[in-house]
């Protein structure tokens, strides 16, 4: 049987929410395709649908339309025990809020250990201070909440979202409530567990300090893909060492839909003088040139 070429695949993708008095469509026929072992991160403003996407993913929430396959699986035709199943064994998550992580009376080892899905305590106690010590948290495994910093509470939860070896690590927010030094060392455990595991990692950030060391930067706006920046070919055996890459480390593509539709950045847009809901293209040399009106 051939390597799967895509470990996530999702095509036409909606999601609407529907209150007595308003619908929101959150996701807009979004499509978008992950590879096995890929370590991408997803940007977007407040309200642009990256969340739900996440959510998508990790089988928290049912799309409205579309297709979503993960694993080589349809999602959409899961059925309600199938889905705490894939939940359990196919994906983990790490939430920026640590009281969605973890348990503050319990230690960290009986953290990691809670969710586990191995038969006897040994295993669990085995495979619990293995996965500290590969978040670098072994020394503080009988520590509660309460003794930990934001950024150590942090690493024992990407722990946990590991505990029941996962292929897919789902990341929302994670390094949003600590500060610069500490997000750095959290996305360098990220980096080590992609490295060392081949651990598909997905990231939703504002930090775009994370954004620039991965590989792939996927910009949601208004529920679809608008563009994604891929790292320049001269830069990605840098990766592993540098700390830190500024967006020239990136080229940007604009992404287009299935009607040939494409959303131009508003930055891009004022630099261009472009202010109003028209403007002119023409093709020169191959390329097109998108400029202002004439007035």
């Amino acid at each position: 049987m051939s390597e799967q070429e895509y470990i996530i695949e999702c095509d036409n993708l909606v999601k609407i929410y529907k209150t007595e008095d308003i619908e929101v469509m959150a996701l807009q026929g979004l499509d978008c395709k992950v590879r096995p072992g890929e370590l991408m991160a997803i940007i977007g403003n407040s309200g642009s649908g990256k969340s739900t996407f996440l959510n998508m993913i990790g089988g928290l929430d049912r799309p409205t339309a579309g297709r979503l396959y993960v694993d080589g699986k349809d999602l959409f035709k899961f059925s309600e025990a199938e889905l705490v199943q894939y939940k359990r064994n196919t994906v983990g998550f790490v939430w920026q809020n640590n009281a969605r992580n973890l348990i503050s009376y319990l230690t960290a080892l009986q953290n990691v250990m809670m969710p586990m899905l191995f038969t006897t305590e040994k295993e669990k106690k085995q495979r619990a201070e293995y996965l500290l010590e590969l978040v670098g948290m072994s020394h503080k495994k009988d520590n509660r909440l309460s003794q930990l910093s934001g950024g150590e509470q942090q690493r024992i939860a990407i722990a946990i979202a590991l505990a029941n070896d996962p292929k897919i690590l789902l990341a929302d927010e994670p390094t949003g409530s600590v500060d610069p030094k500490t997000a750095a060392y959290i996305f360098d455990t990220f980096k080590r567990l992609n490295r060392e595991l081949g651990l598909t990692i997905v990231i939703v950030t504002h930090d775009m300090s994370v954004a620039g060391k991965v590989e792939r930067v996927v910009s949601i706006r208004d529920g679809k893909i608008s563009s994604e920046r891929i790292m320049k070919s001269d830069y990605l055996d840098r990766l592993q060492e540098a700390s830190l890459f500024d967006g020239s480390s990136h080229e940007e593509y604009a992404v287009l839909d299935r009607a040939n539709r494409l959303q131009v950045p508003s930055e891009m847009l004022a630099q261009t003088g472009i202010d109003g809901s028209r403007v002119k293209m023409t093709v020169e040399n191959g390329r097109i040139i998108i400029t202002p009106p004439e007035k």
